[in-house]
């Protein structure tokens, strides 16, 4: 079950990508191969491109209209759910 209210907080994600790339450091240190060498400096970098990466997915995913026409389309498409939505409240009062 999804919690609307829920949020993941930034510190969580910053421990989150820490962990994951001390863990890839060790795997490398482990297997004999050169680790990662990096500064604050390259951290701050990764969580940023991590915050911008989510936040284009969500630009990306979410419907967002910028031109007249996608606007008018969004209120034909609102218009037409609460007519199906009258529709099937007429039909049960009906049957009823």
């Amino acid at each position: 079950m999804s919690n609307p209210g829920h949020t993941i907080g930034s510190d969580t994600i910053a421990r989150t990508v820490i962990l994951a790339l001390a863990l890839l450091n060790q795997i490398l240190a482990i297997a004999g191969h050169e680790t990662i060498a990096f500064t604050d400096n390259d951290i701050y970098q990764l969580v940023s491109l991590c915050w911008t990466i989510g936040a284009s997915l969500v630009a990306w995913w979410k419907n967002n209209s910028f031109t007249c026409i996608a606007c008018e389309a969004d209120e034909w498409r609102r218009a037409r759910l609460e007519q199906k939505k009258e529709d099937g409240q007429s039909d049960e009062q009906s049957k009823g």
